[in-house]
């Protein structure tokens, strides 16, 4: 089978590890091929590896710059994308495409496709938007802004339409799109969970030390660790008013480790607090991360309380995989906290009580934190492998 893999993720090699890579070398495994193309800043690349080819299509900026010239490369990257589907891939027949959101922009290249060659179509939904922007105040749904916002929601209709089936990343999810969008049959709408390859990147007792001396942590104290994303949709202000409650916590240590929109608030908070048990770190390369994360105790997630979209974070899988229970403090519509808690590996509060975090850490602190991160580990295999990812499409074809 010829699988087309549309992404805004700027890959270089199929041998990446991300949620998407992972999931495309599974498909590579099971005898098909894989085409990916992905965006770059730079000259046009074709890149051939065994049984995948990835085409580097230029598309202007669309990270790390203006929201104006991200909004404009956004809208144009279907056309950029069609192009380069008629100059590279004219001579090959695909039967699937697989696409994430973001963006929703990519429905004019799926649709070229799926009449082309009569392929199947699979949207993995990563991201409900336009909905999540305007939750959190990026976009609104009236006045002038809104002449934006029902653009996008005419692009997401078109490209909800344009799927012959959509896989959602947990239950709640699901249940969200098929209660706001009844023009949909809700037999297309499934479960498709964010999945990895499962490496064990716990450390061992020596490496465990190096590390927390190599990064200035405490090795006497329970590390709870943040990493990823700074922006809007993790509720940053919210994180420093957290840990402002743990300023006497003589047990505890808090790092995060990213960057993103709000990571001068962060950093804003770090110098003038001078909170002896709070550290702030700019994002490592993933290798140096992933042993970071495996050198501490407890991972945490946050996201901002005013979302009524269903937001279940990849960042979960690299808790899970260094055998860290995790602590979420979201909002009450996703069901990341629900999986948390009811898997056995987590705590689960909501994002808008300083007080309900502060219970819940004190509640951490008398946990078996060992019991738990194996448990994490166990759920993981159970439900976040590579292959569960890959089976939940195959079953649709």
């Amino acid at each position: 089978m010829n699988v087309l893999f549309l992404s805004l993720m700027q890959y270089s090699t199929i041998n990446e590890r991300d949620i998407y890579t992972d999931l495309l070398r599974e498909f590579i495994r099971n005898g098909h091929h894989v085409s990916i193309l992905s965006p770059t800043e730079g000259s046009e690349t074709l890149i051939a590896e065994e049984n995948s080819t990835i085409y580097r299509v230029p598309t202007g900026k669309i990270e790390k710059t203006s929201f104006l010239q991200k909004g404009i490369n956004t809208i144009l990257i279907e056309y950029r994308f069609i192009a380069a589907i008629k100059k590279h891939l004219s001579q090959v027949h695909f039967d699937l495409v697989l696409y994430p959101t973001p963006p929703i922009t990519f429905v004019g290249a799926v649709k070229y496709v799926k009449e082309r060659d009569r392929a199947k179509t699979y949207l993995m939904l990563k991201d409900i938007f336009p909905q999540n922007a305007v939750d959190i105040g990026i976009m609104s749904d009236h006045g002038v802004k809104g002449i934006i916002y029902r653009f996008f929601c005419r692009k997401e209709r078109q490209l909800y339409a344009v799927s012959d089936h959509i896989g959602c990343m947990s239950q709640a999810n699901a249940d969200y799109i098929i209660a706001n969008h009844s023009e949909l049959n809700p037999h297309k709408v499934g479960i498709c969970p964010n999945c990895i390859e499962i490496v064990d990147k716990s450390v061992d007792a020596v490496t465990r030390k190096n590390i927390r001396r190599k990064y200035g942590i405490p090795e006497d104290r329970i590390v709870f660790v943040y990493g990823g994303n700074l922006g809007r949709p993790q509720g940053i202000p919210f994180l420093v008013e957290c840990m402002k409650t743990q300023k006497e916590n003589n047990q505890a240590f808090f790092l995060v480790v990213g960057d993103g929109t709000e990571y001068p608030v962060l950093e804003q908070y770090s110098l003038t607090e001078k909170q002896d048990n709070f550290k702030l770190m700019q994002r490592l390369p993933k290798e140096d991360y992933d042993t970071l994360v495996g050198a501490c105790d407890v991972g945490m997630l946050f996201l901002d309380h005013r979302f009524t979209i269903p937001n279940f974070p990849s960042r979960l899988l690299s808790y899970m995989q260094a055998k860290l229970p995790v602590l979420a403090c979201t909002d009450p519509n996703t069901d990341v906290g629900k999986v948390i808690v009811e898997g056995g590996f987590g705590w689960w509060c909501e994002s808008n009580s300083t007080e309900a975090f502060r219970k819940t850490i004190a509640s951490v602190l008398q946990s078996n934190l060992k019991e738990m991160g194996d448990s994490a580990m166990s759920y993981l295999c159970q439900h976040y492998s590579e292959k569960h990812g890959y089976l939940s499409i195959m079953k649709e074809q």
